[in-house]
């Protein structure tokens, strides 16, 4: 079925006569969401809200007969309400809010098999992955490969599209899952729905990102399938808005020359994605919702009360006082992600006698901004909110230069102070590498603190796994800080935030 982008008015409230009413019963509405990691409250600009959110979803479904509502992935992970309850708040959220189908992001994995699977068999969704094998695992038996849905005698097939675990997700995390590869599992599966199960449309929810990810992307989805008609994505945190000129293209052609709508929304639960479908023609529109506080005259109250007794244990432990900050430390600049890298050199002192050459983070390991004044352990908690640890590594340079020339191929990540580098952004590598003034040495041997998800190999850093590990903290990293400030080296100090670029394109 080709899809056909048609603008439509939007008919003004009690203008809808019997007539129109019946027109409009021959369309399927498609909402969505992606990437919302576990943004149960509004953020601290007052955005989003799952309160809001299902006032808005429940908006929709008073307007429409047919609508289907899906998120693409990463539902948890980045607030205090994951860290402390691993998962439980967003599964009773997601169902009070009647989703209908969803899929698993990288970050579901957090906890391990066994704790997803716990987690997961509470979900009222229907649960879908085609391109993952489950078999001899915790999650055998918890997924479909796909599902087909009817609207008014119109057959619709949906299907899960999964990124490749390597390098994304921590081995001792996946626990046996195996990778099958996900272009080949989307077009046969494809293939299946409309060739053999006469489906009438084919929608692929992915966790793969929007374009140039490691492996596959939605873009190549799209322009590599057949019979492919809608991608719903996530992993990426794009903003697909077709009433932004600026936004990334959602209309992409495949490879017969059929258009594929691509859609996401986001991260944070920001926005909601609206997928109109004509069922009688196939034709479709796509647009974003907001997610804001127009909506706070219609909260459920049900809700609410689900969520009530786990937000009095978050907003306790983010009232805990540990210190000051001089400044704000905002996300989107370099001062917590070098607070981070000062941080972890200067800890891991205290795990060897030998000396720290310099120290690694990662950008993503840091999940909102720092702000100014009154530092709580909540915050540190939520900046900060992964279980890693602080470990030491024995590292060749040869192997140092590898892992800094992948930090460079993403515009530069997180190096302690104490450390510069200049990198060529048309090839992704360091042009210079300088640790206490000096030239990188590749025949030397370093000796490097970072936190053990990049030593394994997360984030793409696979040469860090060539490194020998010689020392690693007791304690997760967001524990070790919190001490710091509480008894240790930050205790009576200001954070101050140095917003010097470490890893800089030339």
């Amino acid at each position: 079925m080709k899809l056909r982008y048609i603008y439509y008015a939007v008919l003004a409230a009690g203008t809808l006569s019997v007539a129109a009413n019946q027109a409009y019963a021959e369309r399927l509405v498609v909402l969505h969401t992606n990437d919302t990691h576990s943004q149960i409250d509004p953020d601290d600009k007052d955005r989003g809200g799952v309160l809001r959110r299902k006032a808005l979803i429940d908006s929709v479904r008073g307007a429409n007969d047919n609508v289907l509502l899906i998120d693409a992935g990463d539902a948890v992970q980045g607030t205090l309400y994951f860290t402390l309850f691993g998962g439980e708040v967003e599964g009773k959220v997601m169902n009070e809010m009647d989703y209908d189908i969803q899929i698993l992001g990288n970050h579901e994995f957090d906890n391990g098999v066994e704790a997803l699977a716990e987690q997961w068999r509470n979900l009222d969704a229907e649960r879908l992955s085609t391109n993952y094998d489950f078999r001899g695992t915790e999650l055998d038996g918890l997924f479909s490969p796909y599902t087909i849905k009817e609207f008014d005698g119109k057959k619709i097939g949906v299907i899960a599209i999964n990124l490749v675990p390597d390098g994304m997700i921590a081995d001792k995390n996946i626990g046996g899952v195996k990778y099958l590869d996900g272009l080949k599992a989307a077009n046969s599966t494809a293939w299946h729905l409309k060739h053999n199960e006469k489906v009438d449309m084919v929608i692929a929810v992915s966790h793969i990102g929007y374009s140039h990810e490691p492996g596959y992307s939605d873009v190549d989805l799209a322009t590599r399938s057949e019979d492919i008609d809608i991608i719903i994505g996530g992993h990426s945190h794009t903003t697909i808005n077709p009433a932004n000129p600026d936004s990334p293209a959602s209309r992409i052609v495949n490879a017969v020359g059929d258009t594929v709508i691509v859609a996401q929304t986001g991260k944070s639960g920001f926005n909601v994605g609206e997928i109109d479908i004509d069922l009688d023609n196939g034709t479709a529109d796509y647009k974003l919702l907001t997610v804001d506080k127009r909506f706070d005259d219609r909260l459920d109250s049900d809700l609410a009360e689900i969520i009530a007794p786990y937000k009095h244990k978050v907003d306790s432990v983010r009232a805990i006082k540990i210190g000051k900050a001089a400044k704000e430390f905002n996300v989107r600049e370099p001062g917590l992600m070098n607070w981070m890298a000062d941080f972890v050199r200067n800890d891991a002192r205290r795990l060897t006698e030998k000396h720290i050459d310099m120290s690694i983070v990662n950008k993503g390991g840091i999940r909102s901004s720092l702000p100014k004044g009154d530092v709580t352990k909540g915050i540190i908690m939520q900046i900060f909110p992964f279980d890693n640890r602080t470990v030491v590594l024995e590292l060749s340079g040869r192997d140092l230069l590898q892992a800094m020339d992948v930090m460079a191929s993403r515009g530069g990540d997180g190096v302690s102070g104490n450390v510069s580098a200049i990198f060529d952004p048309s090839t992704g590598k360091c042009t210079e590498v300088l640790i206490d003034g000096r030239p990188l040495d590749e025949d030397k041997i370093y000796t490097v603190a970072t936190i053990d998800y990049l030593a394994g190999g997360g984030d793409y850093m696979a040469p860090l796994t060539n490194g020998k590990v010689i020392a690693s903290s007791n304690e997760v990293l967001f524990d070790d800080m919190i001490n710091s400030f509480v008894s240790g080296a930050m205790k009576g100090k200001k954070m101050i935030p140095d917003n010097t670029v470490r890893m800089r394109s030339r």
